[in-house]
């Protein structure tokens, strides 16, 4: 079957343009092995060589070694990033070679590579959906079941949204301690044998990092490339669906395509960003065809113009993103504690 004119990808319901949009997608879902390996070395070798770099400083200066640490912090997300394209499959046309390279950089991300790749498809397969929230995405209320809450409870939610929290104490209370069981999926020993046998690696390598350089190089030069990565994760995750205009429905009324598309930003960085963050912030892409690998997303936007202005979101727009808390069904559009009142009020 022939594909519809661009044009018509667009000017159909969203539902129907989302689902023209997987069979433009799907020409660009191969990996290239050469490719792939390129990006693994030039992720990991910086990263590892920064890391030696940062410890040697430790006997020249503190700072020295700080500011290389968390410089560090931006190869680790970039690592992150592959660990996540390994998870769906498509970084390796081999499923084999995704699987034990997702699990390496888990050990360097701190993260259980089946636990996160289960919890990251249930986000996938459920995301936008407001009756099945709760693993794998920024927990969400709606203005009215936020007003049914008690005051406690009211109170734990705001705490949760607070972007102190979410951008300074979340950050390192998900991939610290978080991480280290596999919450939401207790119940099958693989998952525990992921979490447990990450963290033995782990624990390995912060007893070799302790032994030959104290701890100062696990406090100057582990912690800041840790928190810099944890930090910048969390609030690209963030963006890419707490957005004014994102998309949440009822079980009824959602469609996984559409949401896909329409609910996920199009997080629009500079290029060195962009570099480090692996293309994440084109968002809506990912999210309506998971397996094209990260390197082709932007092969994608420069072929298909009309997803360029699609939940478009600068950095300077994005700020404002973070003082929004609620899904407003009626209004439909996510929006602050304020703007609830004042809706309600009227």
């Amino acid at each position: 079957m022939p594909l519809p004119p661009l044009q018509d990808l667009t000017q159909s319901n969203d539902a129907q343009s989302a689902r023209n949009w997987v069979r433009v997608l799907a020409k660009y879902r191969e990996p290239n092995t050469t490719r792939s390996i390129f990006e693994l070395a030039a992720s990991a070798l910086p990263f590892f060589a920064l890391g030696v770099l940062a410890w040697l400083s430790l006997s020249v200066s503190y700072w020295l070694a700080f500011a290389l640490a968390a410089l560090n912090g931006l190869f680790l997300v970039r690592l992150f990033i592959i660990q996540h394209d390994c998870g769906h499959g498509s970084f390796f046309g081999n499923r084999h070679a995704n699987n034990w390279v997702g699990r390496v950089i888990g050990v360097l991300t701190l993260t259980p590579y089946k636990v996160w790749r289960r919890t990251h498809s249930m986000h996938h397969s459920a995301s936008g959906n407001l009756d099945k929230r709760g693993i794998g995405d920024v927990y969400t209320l709606t203005v009215v079941e936020f007003e049914n809450l008690s005051k406690l409870k009211r109170i734990a939610y705001r705490v949760y949204r607070h972007p102190l929290f979410m951008f300074g104490l979340a950050p390192t209370l998900l991939f610290v301690l978080q991480n280290r069981l596999p919450f939401g999926l207790m119940r099958s020993w693989d998952y525990w044998i992921s979490a447990l046998g990450t963290n033995v690696f782990i624990a390995a390598a912060l007893g070799v990092l302790i032994w030959f350089g104290g701890l100062a190089a696990l406090l100057l030069v582990f912690v800041p490339t840790l928190l810099v990565a944890a930090t910048a994760g969390v609030w690209l995750f963030y963006v890419q669906h707490q957005f004014e205009n994102t998309r949440w429905e009822h079980e009824e009324e959602w469609q996984l395509h559409d949401v896909a598309l329409n609910g996920s930003s199009y997080y629009v960085l500079p290029a060195v960003l962009r570099w480090f963050s692996g293309n994440i912030g084109v968002h809506h892409v990912h999210h309506l065809y998971s397996r094209i690998p990260f390197y082709r997303l932007m092969e994608v936007m420069r072929e298909n113009t009309a997803l360029e202005d699609l939940n478009r979101l600068t950095i300077r727009e994005s700020i404002a993103c973070a003082r929004l808390h609620l899904w407003d069904e009626k209004a439909r559009k996510l929006v602050s504690f304020s703007q609830a009142r004042k809706a309600l009020a009227a």
